[in-house]
């Protein structure tokens, strides 16, 4: 029996004690809302981000209850973004003996007639969804495979099951990223690193919030499409957030799971 094989009669864990936690995106919406809920369980957080100054306010406010934070400014747009932060994470994993968690969030909305798409388009938002991802993932697995235990969390989406006007390259990305939690779990299961995604459907963050009031009768063709009637909430997705980075899932890996009010399952 290893030290994360689960003990007969016991019940699972939620908690994040003793976990070093590394959240993409961390600035504001989803990952923000990821990272204050892993410090109230016990995890220290890694904060990666463009925005200085709103990593900065996210620290604050998890340290002000009690948990401890870290600020890494990083454009995971590029590659030279992604070895700053990897740089700046193993400063941080050396200094520590925690096991380890990543959380892929950094990303952004993307609508746009397949038409019109350009070539610039195309790079960036595979950039930050996808390849970013995919890097940020590879040197966390390899922290992880030294410990013999990890955790990833991707960031998907509705989108990348099912379509809509505008929504082509976005979903490619968004599928791309299901793709690749599936494919990377089978690699590096063996080692002891799990690996599965989230796909959230319409969620109000700050940012999406503004867009659909920009654009009340695409916001009223979402939503009617979510069959529970009403958007997410970021609080919405802390449940399976919390899940898939406790020892509760550790017989889970390569799995996306559909935080969506039944999008998904309503066709």
């Amino acid at each position: 029996m290893t030290t994360h094989d689960p003990v007969p009669g016991e019940l699972p864990s939620f908690r994040l004690d003793g976990r070093l936690a590394v959240i993409t995106g961390a600035s504001q919406g989803i990952g923000r809302t990821f990272a204050e809920a892993y410090a109230r369980v016990g995890a220290e957080i890694v904060l990666a981000g463009r925005n200085t100054e709103r990593l900065g306010e996210v620290r604050r406010s998890i340290e002000s209850a009690g948990g401890r934070a870290h600020t890494i400014a990083a454009d995971l747009g590029t590659m030279d973004g992604i070895r700053s932060l990897e740089r700046g994470v193993s400063k941080i994993i050396e200094a520590s003996k925690r096991q380890l968690i990543l959380v892929n969030s950094a990303g952004f909305g993307f609508t746009k007639a397949a038409l019109d798409v350009t070539g610039q388009d195309w790079d960036h938002v595979l950039n930050v969804h996808a390849k970013a991802t995919f890097f940020c993932s590879q040197f966390m697995a390899r922290k992880m495979i030294d410990r013999k235990y990890g955790k990833i969390i991707n960031l998907s989406s509705t989108w990348s099951v099912s379509t809509d006007l505008g929504k082509s390259m976005y979903g490619i990305a968004k599928a791309g990223v299901s793709y690749m939690t599936a494919a990377l779990s089978t690699e590096w299961a063996p080692f002891g690193v799990r690996v599965n995604a989230i796909a959230p459907t319409t969620t109000l963050t700050e940012n999406t919030s503004q867009i659909m009031r920009e654009n009340p009768d695409r916001a009223k063709r979402l939503h009617d499409r979510i069959v529970m009637g009403r958007f997410a909430q970021p609080s919405d997705l802390v449940g399976a957030a919390l899940f898939l980075a406790s020892p509760a899932s550790d017989f889970v890996t390569g799995h996306t799971l559909f935080v969506d009010g039944g999008w998904h399952a309503g066709g």
